[in-house]
């Protein structure tokens, strides 16, 4: 009875050790706001969601705690945008990814564009709505395939859902930018970001302020005199400018522009508070799609 007792206890620890670890690795763990937003619109309430960036971030600057890196290794998959655009952070997921925690880096999934003066893959892929679409597909894929106990059929659902909604986004934008007459498609923004909209839409970008895809560089004198060139030759009367970034670069370019030029700020690569706007991915492409048809 003893033995019987003991391998009863001891076969009771072995399964609660395992369900435990299960739970561990149960949760989601997303790099910045807008990944977060796309997975928790596929995943719903059937896996916990963390989100490292804040609301509001730049996806280029923010960083980690030691806790949060941790927490990388333990995630049972990792979301990232990858291409370079989590510059503070990549590292710690790359290092998670060696160790064996599951990653899906969903930039290299999209069919990335390059920027146009070096030639690197642009990660601003959100953009465009179609190539969201695939980085939904590619989510829902990853999650079905690599986090445990998921309801699948809800993931499915949840997704299929998503999707019909991007579509519908998809054919609004269409409709918006094809109401811009030819001379009226050029776009100057504070860094390389709307390089996909441009493409997927049909608009022109004839410059950025600060002269890489990162809101980290900085424009020289002669970066800025020679946009204020193309300012002046392509008779951009807006110049657009991200919400959560200072605009005095864009306003200095309009200067030196020599015309009369309005700053416009955008949401461009992060999310807003609920009352800021936009606060989900979908009101976030409807807000910049008005800013800019307007402006």
């Amino acid at each position: 009875m003893k033995r019987l007792l003991t391998a009863v206890l001891t076969a009771l620890a072995m399964l609660t050790a395992a369900c435990g670890g299960t739970a561990e690795r149960a949760e989601i763990v997303v790099t910045t706001d807008l990944l977060g937003d796309l997975t928790r619109a596929v995943v719903g309430d059937a896996a916990p969601v963390t989100v490292l960036m804040p609301t509001g971030g730049d996806p280029h600057s923010f960083g980690v705690s030691a806790k949060q890196a941790a927490g990388l290794e333990r995630a049972a998959l990792i979301v990232a945008n990858g291409l370079g655009l989590e510059e503070g952070v990549l590292r710690h997921v790359e290092s998670a990814a060696a160790a064996g925690t599951p990653a899906l880096l969903v930039g290299e999934r999209i069919g990335p564009l390059p920027y146009r003066d070096s030639g690197n893959p642009d990660p601003h892929f959100w953009t465009d709505p179609a190539r969201v679409r695939t980085a939904v597909e590619a989510i829902r894929d990853r999650v079905l395939a690599d986090v445990p106990g998921i309801d699948a059929a809800t993931v499915r659902t949840r997704t299929d859902a998503y999707l019909t909604r991007l579509d519908e986004l998809d054919r609004w934008m269409t409709e918006r930018f094809a109401a811009l007459p030819a001379d009226r498609r050029a776009l100057v923004t504070n860094h390389h970001v709307f390089g996909y909209l441009a493409a997927r839409f049909g608009l022109e970008v004839v410059g950025v302020v600060l002269p890489s895809g990162s809101a980290l560089a900085s424009p020289s004198a002669a970066d800025l005199a020679g946009l204020a060139g193309a300012v002046r030759a392509a008779g951009v009367t807006t110049i657009f400018a991200d919400s959560s970034q200072p605009d005095r670069l864009a306003r200095v370019l309009a200067e030196q522009a020599g015309v009369e030029v309005r700053v416009t700020a955008l949401h461009t690569e992060s999310l807003t508070p609920p009352d800021g706007g936009a606060p989900t991915y979908l009101d976030m492409m409807r807000a910049n799609t008005d800013a800019i048809v307007a402006g």
